[in-house]
Parts: C-alpha cells; sequence; structure tokens
C-alpha cells in the first residue's frame, strides 16, 4: 500500500542491510502450473482451476439484485477492504463479491507473491462460476489499486472472454506506477535487493504516507492480521512487474470503464496516472475519468467513500461515458504533471 517514496526508503535500507550480510535468492512458492476446466465456486471459496483456495464474502439484497459486482482490493490488503462498499451497493439491490486474491488475506502462502498471471486466471475463473450461477445478472469488476492492475492487464490479455461476461469496469485508483515513470535510484534498489535478500521484509514505518482520512479504518486494519504490515521485497518486485503490464495496457483495454482518482493520493502518484490516461482514448474506449478533490488512496474507505459509492452506482445503472468531463478532468489533473 505504502508505494510512494519507496525508492529513496529503500535505497538507504539496501545499502544498510548489505554492509550486514547477504542472503542467496530465495524461491518463492509457486503454484500449479497446469489449470484444468474445473473450478468451482462453493459456499465460501472458489476452488481454482490449480487447486488453489480463493475465499470470498457475498452480499446480496433480500428483495432481488439487479446486478453483480466482483472486487478485487490492494496489494497487502484483502476482501474486507470492501466491507463498507458491498454493504452500500446491496441497498442499492446490487450483489457484491469480493474475493481474497493469491497471497493476501485468507489464502495459502499469506504474503508470497505467486505470478500476475495466477491472478488474472483467477479472475476469470470468478467471472466464469459468477455468470454460470447468476446468468441473469450483469457482471461488473472494481478494482482497488492492485485490484485495478490485475483487471486493467486482464482485460487487455484476453478481451473477447471479458467483453462477453463483463458489463462495466470501475478502476479505483489503479496501481500503474511501473518502471518507466520511476526515478532511476528507485528501479536500481530494488532490482538489488531482490536478486540479494528478496525475503527481507520492511515495513515502511516512517514513511509518513497518508493512504486514506479515515483513520479509524486504518487503526482497524493496524489491528487486522490478515493486513500485511511487512511486505517480502520480491512481493514488491512482483507488484512493480504488474505495473508495468497495466500501464503499457491502458491503451488496450475496452470498456465501459469508469476510473477515479483522489487528488491527494500519497500511494500512487499523479505522474504514472497521467500517463495512463494520456494513452487512452476516452471516447473510443468508452472511459469515463472523475477526480476527487478531497480523495487518499483508498478511496473506497475515504470519509468521503459515500459519494464514490454514489457516483459508482449511478454510472453502472446509466454508463454514462460523459467524454469531455472525463477530458476536463484529465486536464485538470494532469495540466501541470510533467
Amino acid at each position: 500500500m505504502r508505494l510512494r517514496s519507496f525508492g529513496c526508503f529503500i535505497f538507504v535500507l539496501v545499502i544498510s542491510a548489505l554492509l550486514q550480510s547477504c542472503v542467496s535468492a530465495m524461491a518463492q512458492s509457486g503454484v500449479a502450473s497446469v489449470r484444468d476446466n474445473n473450478a468451482r465456486l462453493l459456499d465460501d471459496y472458489l476452488f481454482a482451476g490449480d487447486g488453489y483456495r480463493l475465499p470470498y464474502t457475498l452480499l446480496s439484497p433480500e428483495s432481488g439484485a439487479k446486478a453483480i459486482v466482483i472486487a478485487l482490493h490492494g496489494f497487502n490488503d484483502y476482501s474486507r477492504a470492501f466491507e463498507g462498499m458491498c454493504q452500500y451497493l446491496v441497498a442499492e439491490s446490487i450483489s457484491c463479491l469480493a474475493y481474497d486474491q493469491r497471497g493476501f488475506g485468507g489464502t495459502k502462502g499469506l504474503g508470497i507473491w505467486q505470478s500476475a498471471d495466477a491472478m488474472r486466471s483467477d479472475l476469470k475463473d470468478y467471472v466464469t462460476q459468477v455468470s454460470q450461477r447468476y446468468p441473469q445478472l450483469p457482471i461488473f469488476l472494481v478494482g482497488e489499486s492492485m485490484g485495478g492492475a490485475v483487471i486493467m492487464s486482464a482485460l487487455a490479455k484476453d478481451e473477447e472472454f471479458f467483453e462477453r461476461r463483463v458489463a462495466g469496469t470501475v478502476l479505483l485508483a489503479p496501481a500503474v506506477w511501473a518502471r518507466s515513470t520511476q526515478p532511476w535510484y528507485q528501479r536500481w534498489a530494488l532490482w538489488l535487493a531482490v536478486h540479494t535478500f528478496p525475503s527481507w521484509s520492511p515495513t515502511g514505518a516512517g514513511l509518513e504516507i497518508q493512504a486514506t482520512d479515515n483513520i479509524e479504518a486504518l487503526r482497524r486494519m493496524a489491528r487486522d492480521k490478515k493486513v500485511i504490515k511487512e511486505t517480502r521485497i520480491d512481493s514488491i518486485y512482483g507488484l512493480t512487474n504488474l505495473m508495468d503490464e497495466a500501464l503499457a495496457s491502458s491503451s488496450l483495454i475496452r470498456g465501459p470503464a469508469l476510473v477515479l482518482y483522489g487528488e491527494l493520493d500519497e500511494v500512487i502518484p499523479k505522474l504514472p496516472t497521467c500517463r495512463m490516461l494520456a494513452s487512452m482514448d476516452f471516447r473510443s474506449q468508452r472511459v469515463t475519468f472523475k477526480t476527487y478533490s478531497k480523495g487518499y488512496h483508498m478511496l473506497s474507505r475515504d470519509l468521503q467513500a459515500e459519494t464514490l459509492f454514489s457516483d459508482m452506482v449511478a454510472w453502472m445503472r446509466g454508463l454514462e461515458l460523459g467524454f469531455e468531463s472525463s477530458h476536463r478532468n484529465w486536464q485538470a489533473l494532469c495540466s501541470k504533471v510533467s
């Protein structure tokens, strides 16, 4: 979650660690390389095509849903991130399914990065199973930060699959902080660290990054054992690879898509976000873009989150693309970003 200022932080810690020890590279626990078509959506988890179990929570309105959302959380977080959002959506007659991605929450190998390809395949498994169980409901994808990067890269790699099954996509501050937008010392420090001591797990304490203005939510996360507090360097490396893919896919995704960003975001900088937006053709890709002047990175947890949720629901119901307003929002955000 704490990505901004990572370059300076890791540079100092890498040099310090090199003076203390050298650790040979540790192979991560991999996942099965062969997936079959036997994925199954059970009562509280998805049994994926390679046998991996991904827990989920599902909230549905008592009177019958008009749509269903599949929500993908951010880095070091898990499905509980969408607790408030799901409750809001249910009140608006929209079912909400949020699941723990590989290596996060209640999955096996907590804190171990287990490949972006596997995460994209998990998304496809969920979409397939949900569409089979609820064939009458339009499916919307919601991805926050890393979850947005998974969705973006998945849409670009398998456009036909998602176009047939998904009605629209909502990206909340998608993680697109690719290497091409990072300073050289940050890229060098990460490469050195992952090839020297990949299991090293800094906490990021002292970065003074504010992820949301909802202090009570931050306190709950600090107490929550499923929220990762110490991040392995090789997991950050894996996330960076995913962000490279997400930014590269910006011009390839096809909507309808709603992209939302907080102007006070201290985690995903404006530069990569603006690079993403600059590569998009809002009209042909059917993309709507909106900013929140008081929004931070964890938009779904911010104190003004209900405003965000209201905008999401209105967009899902009308899919109002708003090309002109999207272009104005983009220009206003990025006019001073070089």
